[in-house]
C-alpha cells in the first residue's frame, strides 16, 4: 500500500561527530521499505512504523520543502539518505523523489552520502558526478557474497551482483563508492569464506572502502519477524540464536574479533580503506548564503 502525505520538514540534524557515515543531516523521503530485508532494525517498536512491511508513505512535497530549506542552512555538511528506508526502493521509479532531491542538493553545492541496496542509483549518476565536485559517496549495503544468500536475507532488494555492477559504473565515473558490510548475521554470514568473497568482489568493482559491523541488533518486533524468517529460510538457526543470545539487545557475530582482523588484512592487501571518506562540515560563506536565499 502506498500513502501520500505532505510534510513541513525533511532535513534532520545528525548528532556530531558522526564517525561512521560522516553525516551532518539526514533525509528520509519515504517511510517504510519495500526491500523486506529479514534483519531490518526499523521494524523495532521504538521507531513507531507499525506498517513497515505493508505500507510505504511517500512525502510528496519533500523536494519542494528541501528546495526551500536547504539554501537557509548556515552549515554546509553531508546529507545522508537511507537510514530508515532505501532511497532507491521500487516506489522511487514512480515518484523520483531521490533523483529530484539530489538535483536540489547539487544546485545548492551540498555534499551527499547515499546509502542503498539498489542499482537504481545509476539513474542519477550524472547528478552524483556533479555533486562529487563538492563531495559525494555511494555506499552499497552488501552482507552476502553471492546472489543466492542475498536473496534469502534481502528478498526484495536487487541482487548482490547488480549492486557490484553498479558500484563499478560509479567508480568508473570517478564517484567515491564502497560497501557497508552490516549487519553480518551470526551463524549465516560470519564465515571467512563469505567475508573473502565480498572483499574480492569489492576490489574487482572499484570499492574504495568497506565499513563493517560484525553482528546485528535484536529488538522486540524486529526479533519476532527475524526469527519467523529464520524458521522459513534457515531451519534450526533460530534455536542457536535463543541459546547464544537469549534476550540480548545485540547479537555479535561468531569470532567477531578474529573476523575483523581477517577483514583488515584482506582490505590492506586490496588497498581498501575501513573508513568511509568524510566531508568536514563548514560554515556557509555569508555572500554565498545570501545568493542561495535570493
Amino acid at each position: 500500500m502506498i500513502t501520500e502525505v505532505r510534510v513541513k520538514g525533511i532535513l534532520n540534524p545528525v548528532r556530531q561527530p558522526d564517525d561512521w557515515f560522516g553525516l551532518k543531516y539526514n533525509m528520509n523521503l519515504y517511510r517504510g521499505c519495500q526491500h523486506h530485508c529479514i534483519y531490518c532494525d526499523s521494524r523495532s517498536a521504538c521507531y513507531q512504523l507499525d506498517n513497515f512491511d505493508r505500507e510505504v508513505v511517500v512525502k510528496v512535497n519533500a523536494v519542494e520543502v528541501l528546495a526551500d530549506h536547504l539554501p537557509r542552512k548556515r552549515v554546509v555538511g553531508t546529507i545522508g539518505t537511507g537510514s530508515m528506508n532505501d532511497p532507491y526502493m521500487p516506489v522511487e521509479k514512480r515518484y523520483n523523489l531521490t533523483g529530484r532531491a539530489l538535483q536540489v542538493i547539487a544546485n545548492n553545492h551540498f555534499p551527499v552520502h547515499v546509502l542503498t541496496k539498489s542499482d537504481l542509483v545509476l539513474r542519477d549518476i550524472d547528478t552524483l558526478e556533479e555533486i562529487s565536485r563538492v563531495f559525494a559517496t555511494v555506499s552499497f549495503t552488501i552482507t552476502a557474497g553471492d546472489d543466492d544468500l542475498g536473496r534469502k536475507v534481502e528478498p526484495g532488494a536487487p541482487a548482490v551482483s547488480r549492486r557490484f555492477a553498479a558500484m563499478r559504473k560509479l567508480a568508473e565515473r570517478g564517484i567515491s563508492t564502497g560497501v557497508l558490510l552490516m549487519p553480518v548475521l551470526p551463524f549465516i554470514e560470519d564465515t571467512r569464506e563469505n567475508i573473502t568473497r565480498i572483499v574480492e568482489l569489492a576490489a574487482d568493482n572499484g570499492a574504495g572502502y568497506i565499513l563493517p559491523a560484525f553482528g546485528m541488533t535484536l529488538r522486540d518486533r524486529q526479533r519476532y519477524y527475524y526469527y519467523r524468517q529464520l524458521d522459513r529460510q534457515f531451519p534450526g538457526t533460530k534455536e542457536k540464536y535463543i541459546r547464544q543470545f537469549g534476550a540480548n539487545y545485540f547479537a555479535q557475530a561468531r569470532q567477531a574479533g578474529e573476523l575483523h582482523a581477517y577483514l583488515t588484512d584482506l582490505c590492506e592487501d586490496a588497498g581498501i580503506s575501513l573508513e568511509v571518506p568524510k566531508f568536514i562540515p563548514q560554515e556557509a560563506v555569508e555572500e554565498e548564503l545570501q545568493i542561495r536565499m535570493f
